[in-house]
């Protein structure tokens, strides 16, 4: 019986699945060919192949997500899911289809050259969905208020003096504007019913995620990441959406690494340069940080609503958050005195920020005792 492990590359598409292998050794990679992305083609392509014991598959994450992985692993089948954006290319090479993309892969993987991404569970993916389904919905109600708002300015209209947008009392204005003319009328009304229904589905979205924050899988992750200051109930489930599992990371450099809001590095020698933050890893944690970390230019305190959530959580948690309140409101100010810009200064509170949630999540350790 052949024992050689063979590495198997798959470029995915959304009906058709290019196949190359590579085997143990030196041997040129070969190309399988091209079949139907089902369940029926996938099970016998893996059986022409070899034993699920030989077989070491890839692909690279995309809009197909992972069910292909959860397909293979079913199948008792070793597959991982490789990060685009560092599998390593020529630079001359300009030539790009799918059975050069899947000889690639199996080439690659051999090799031992491609970084494989961390695959969330199937409540982890659901959750995720949740979470970046509100912010879509947020988005649409920000260029909704401002197609509301541009229609307004177009029509020399403005809110009675000492209104503020988007108060009651600047609603109770919309909703009494009257125009002359129906083509106007028709208008205005389209962009205010639209944007009603953005803001609708806003309120069903975040009270979805209020139920997961109090009794889905996660809610005992979320609940305890809630006791930092700026990490309310939408901050700490999308947090804990994004990130899946916190103890794939093994130190909180790690974390603040995936976040990309590490300074980028250009060192030579003796020589040491520090650049720009590097933006890589997860783009919507990074955002989150951002915006959660403004919240500690106030003086430190436990009161309103973080009392609240703090109510019942373990004192060595407690100490945790206090402690990040003191450290980073100290350390914004004192970057502010060297005369940084306040945008540097949050983004450096938020890297530390960072550290103060994994040191959070280590602490807790909620994950460990319910898998």
């Amino acid at each position: 019986m052949n024992d050689t492990t063979k590495y198997v590359g798959l470029d995915v598409s959304k009906d058709k699945i290019a196949v190359a292998v590579a085997e143990e050794g030196r041997l040129k990679p070969r190309y399988v060919g091209m079949i139907d992305y089902t369940i029926e083609a996938i099970r016998k392509l893996m059986k022409k192949i070899g034993e699920a014991e030989q077989l070491q598959v890839c692909y690279e994450a995309g809009p197909t997500g992972y069910g292909l992985y959860r397909l293979l692993k079913s199948m008792e089948i070793e597959c991982e899911v490789i990060a685009p954006s560092l599998i390593p290319k020529k630079p001359g090479d300009r030539v790009k289809t799918d059975k050069r993309d899947a000889i690639n892969l199996a080439t690659l993987y051999r090799a031992g050259e491609l970084t494989p991404i961390y695959v969330p569970t199937e409540d982890d993916e659901a959750l995720r969905d949740l979470v970046r389904a509100r912010e879509d919905v947020k988005e649409d109600e920000l260029r909704a208020k401002h197609r509301l708002t541009k229609f307004l300015l177009r029509n020399e209209i403005r809110p009675p003096m000492g209104t503020k947008r988007w108060t009651v009392k600047y609603w109770d204005w919309l909703n009494k504007m009257t125009f002359k003319r129906s083509a106007s009328h028709v208008a205005f009304q389209e962009y205010l019913q639209q944007l009603k229904e953005f803001q609708q589905r806003l309120k069903l979205l975040e009270r979805e995620i209020e139920d997961q924050a109090k009794d889905g899988v996660h809610a005992p992750m979320i609940q305890t990441l809630m006791t930092l200051r700026g990490v309310a109930v939408i901050t700490a489930t999308s947090l804990v959406a994004e990130v899946g599992s916190f103890q794939r990371f093994q130190t909180p450099k790690q974390f603040m690494a995936y976040t990309g809001l590490v300074p980028s590095e250009n060192s030579s020698g003796s020589s040491r340069k520090l650049g720009d933050i590097t933006k890589t890893g997860n783009r919507h944690v990074r955002r989150l940080l951002i915006e959660s970390a403004w919240s500690y230019r106030y003086q430190p305190a436990v009161k309103g609503e973080l009392k609240k959530r703090q109510n019942g959580q373990p004192t060595n948690i407690l100490g945790i958050s206090w402690k990040a309140q003191n450290r980073l409101h100290k350390k914004y100010f004192r970057l502010m005195g060297r005369g940084k810009e306040s945008g540097k200064a949050i983004t450096a509170i938020a890297r530390e920020l960072a550290g103060f949630i994994w040191a959070i999540s280590q602490e807790s350790n909620w994950e460990s005792k319910t898998n």
